[in-house]
Order: structure tokens, then sequence, then C-alpha cells
């Protein structure tokens, strides 16, 4: 793949004016999603996360509330309009990734079946939608099938690109995925589809190459939420390179753009806590958490009170994690890998390996592996977990947490050497966990000390 190839794309036959400001409408929400789920994404992306955690997957936050609106005044007014469907739908989709409210994926998905009710075959727009949001939903074999609809008949829709994207790269098929973001950019070689660059190096482990595209994508950024999205991954790459200082400054330039962005403040609180000051990243998890409760955020604000011995505190978050987890289960949809983690952690490390399994049957990422390594050394499967380990760092990812994993997996299997491999990779991040981070540094050092 090269990504830094910039010749401008073939492009498609000319549109009416109006209608190529819809179709960009389409194309940066349709982006904004697709990249929040791969983190999921991230995000996001779902995040998000070798994986980003799911606040991190996306170049674009929630659209602003009068985008919807005017969105929902344009369909009022032009019904039979499939383009106007397409974009209120694709809002609808970012709204609810950014707000953790699944209720709203209902109101995307009825926008986006009127779309396919106007113009039934050939509806680019309403595919890549549709494709968006069932990634969203972590659906990623449903979300691969409407990418490839959507690339079939929109060759030159670099959305519809960045979805098939984000789709391969969920479903463990990297070399599909880099294949697409090489098209993607070629079509149109904007904020997202650099960002999505980034991300296919920062997954093979070659951070410098990540940070020169997000330099790139936020250099090329068009919107305030595609320049909080840069500037939340460059700080997070800080944060891997044991740089907490520099991930502060930049999460600080960021939040000065768009102060409510919660991405820019959990990530702001991770570097906080890095740092040592548990009082600002207490603050900047309950900020983040006040704007959007996403699962990471709970779970990360939940640990850090119990790091701290607030075990009261730790259990509220705790509590909320659960109960979406309840509606999560509510509506039969697979397991995040917050929830297997809080699971194999705080709960049944049974049930978190059950929960792994079938999320890995349509999700085999690297994350999930990780998760369900995890689950499978909690429950005292440690040869399976190894298997499981190596899977999740095969690509080459620097994770700190993937590494601190199978460390402790190694030592369980009497392999100190290969653990203090791991572990000193791990705590290249010193502060990447709460909890782990500590028990990376007992550990190696009972290892050092041992005969």
């Amino acid at each position: 793949m090269h990504p830094d190839h910039t010749e401008p794309p073939h492009q498609p036959p000319s549109r009416s004016r109006g209608g190529r400001r819809l179709r960009n409408t389409v194309v940066t929400l349709a982006l904004g999603a697709a990249m929040f789920a791969a983190g999921a994404v991230m995000l996001a992306p779902d995040q998000t996360a070798a994986s980003r955690p799911p606040g991190q997957g996306r170049p674009a936050a929630s659209p602003p509330r009068g985008s919807i609106e005017a969105l929902q005044a344009r369909v009022t007014r032009l019904p039979k309009d499939p383009g106007g469907w397409a974009a209120l739908g694709m809002a609808y989709v970012q709204q609810a990734r950014t707000t953790a409210d699944p209720a709203t994926y209902d109101r995307a998905e009825k926008a986006l079946r009127t779309s396919f009710t106007v113009q039934a075959e050939g509806n680019t727009d309403a595919e890549t939608g549709m494709g968006a949001l069932a990634a969203a939903r972590h659906d990623f074999p449903t979300a691969l099938r409407w990418a490839r609809k959507a690339t079939a008949s929109g060759p030159y829709s670099s959305s519809a690109y960045g979805v098939l994207a984000d789709a391969y790269t969920q479903l463990g098929l990297y070399d599909d995925a880099e294949e697409a973001v090489q098209k993607m950019t070629d079509l149109r070689p904007d904020a997202a589809s650099l960002a999505r660059a980034s991300y296919a190096f920062e997954l093979k482990g070659d951070t410098d190459r990540a940070r020169a595209l997000m330099r790139r994508s936020l250099a090329a950024a068009a919107t305030r939420a595609d320049t909080s999205f840069a500037h939340n991954v460059l700080a997070t790459l800080d944060l891997q390179d044991g740089d907490p200082r520099a991930a502060l400054a930049r999460t600080q330039t960021g939040l000065r753009a768009a102060p409510g962005d919660s991405a820019l403040l959990e990530t702001r609180a991770r570097a906080h806590l890095a740092l040592g000051d548990t009082t600002k990243a207490l603050a900047d998890y309950r900020a983040a958490i006040a704007i959007a409760p996403l699962p990471h955020y709970l779970l990360g604000l939940g640990e850090l009170e119990q790091s701290l011995g607030h075990r009261g505190k730790a259990e509220e978050q705790y509590a909320l994690l659960q109960a979406q987890d309840r509606i999560r289960q509510a509506t039969g949809g697979a397991a995040d890998t917050d929830a297997i983690l809080f699971e194999a952690d705080h709960g049944s490390a049974r049930n978190a390996v059950t929960m792994a399994e079938r999320t890995l049957r349509t999700r085999p990422f690297v994350a999930v592996h990780d998760a369900y390594a995890w689950a499978l050394h909690r429950a005292g499967r440690d040869t399976e977990a190894l298997v499981q380990a190596d899977k999740a760092l095969a690509t080459g990812t620097r994770s700190a947490l993937f590494r601190y994993h199978r460390a402790v997996v190694h030592h369980a299997l009497g392999d100190p050497d290969a653990a203090r491999h791991d572990l000193t990779e791990a705590l290249r991040e010193p502060a990447f966990h709460p909890l782990h981070a500590d028990a990376a540094r007992d550990l190696l050092q009972r290892i050092d000390t041992t005969p």
C-alpha cells in the first residue's frame, strides 16, 4: 500500500451543485460512523484499542443538532430524495455512536430503508450507510456485504471503500483492508482516508509512519471534528511512546477548539494519570462520561477508582457498564472487548470465555483475540490462551495491554524469559492501565529477583 500517493483520481460523472453538496454530506457522515466502528471503533474504534478505543475510531464527532434538523427538514421538503434520506440515516448512526444511545440506530435504519424505497437499485449512499450502520452495531459480516454492494454500484465512492476497509479490518482480513484503504486514498486523499492509512500502519507497529500519516490527516482536516480526531490519535501515539507530556499538550490543543469532545477528554485523563495527577484524571473521565457514557470510559474510570481504593465509586461505574451490556444481551448482539475484559477481571472468567468465543466467530480482530486470551488465562486455560495472545500480536501492533496479557500467560506457563521480554515492551508505556501497569512492574521485579 502506498498511502502517500496523492495523484487526483478519476472522477465520476458530474452532478448538479445541490447533488454534489448532499453527496459530500453523505461521504462525511459515512466516513465518520464507519471509522468510529473500526475502532471501533476505533471506532470505534467500535476501541478503540492495537484496536483504538471506540471513541477514537472515527474522524468526525457527532454532527451538530442543526445538521440533523436540517436533514430532517430536507426530507420533509423533498420526500422523494434518496440522498437526503441516506444522509439523515448516516447522521443518526453518527449520533448513536457518539452518544452511546443504541435506540438511535432504529431511526438510522428507518431513514436508510426509506432511501431504498425511493431508489431501490444503485443507491450507493444508502448501501454505504447500511454498511456503516452494521459496523456500528458490530455486525461486520453484514457490513462487508453492504460495503461490497456499495463499491459495486459506486466504484468512485471513497466512503464506500472506507466502510469496506473497516469491515475487512474487523474481520481480520488485513491485506484486503489495506487494498481498500489504498483505493480509498487514490479516490480521495482526504482526512478520513489518510486516517485509515495511519491506522493500517499502527496495526503493524509502524508508529512512525502512522504518526506521519495522521499529521497529514490533520493538515487535510476540513472540519473541527476531523481536527479533533487527528489530535486525539496523535496524543494516543504519544502515550504509546511513553511521552505523556506531549500527549497532554496535544489534547489541550484539541480541546481548545472542541471543549466538548469526549474522546479528547478521555485521552487527556490518561495523560494526567500517566503524569501522576489522579485528581485531574478523575475529573476528565467524569466529564467525558457526562458527554457520552461509552463502555471504555466507564471501565477506565471504574478501574482508576479501584486503583485508588475507592471501591464504592468503582462499583458505580461497573454497574453502569453491566447495565449497558444487559441491553446488548437483550438485542442479541455480540459482546465488545470492554465487556469481555470486564467480565474476565471483575466477574466470571468462564462467562468471559463464552462471550469471547461468540464474538470471535463474527469478529476475528486482534483486540478480540487479546480479550479471548485474557479470559482463557483467567479461566486457567493458559496453553489455549497463548495461542490467542500470539494471534493478537501477530500483526506487529505495539499494544502495551496485549503485551502484558501475553507476559502473564508466558509466566503462568513457566517461561520467565518470554514474560520478561513482553513486560519490558509493555512498560514502554508506563501507565498503560490503572491496575495492570503496577501489576506488570511487580511481576517483572519478581522475575528479576527469582533465582
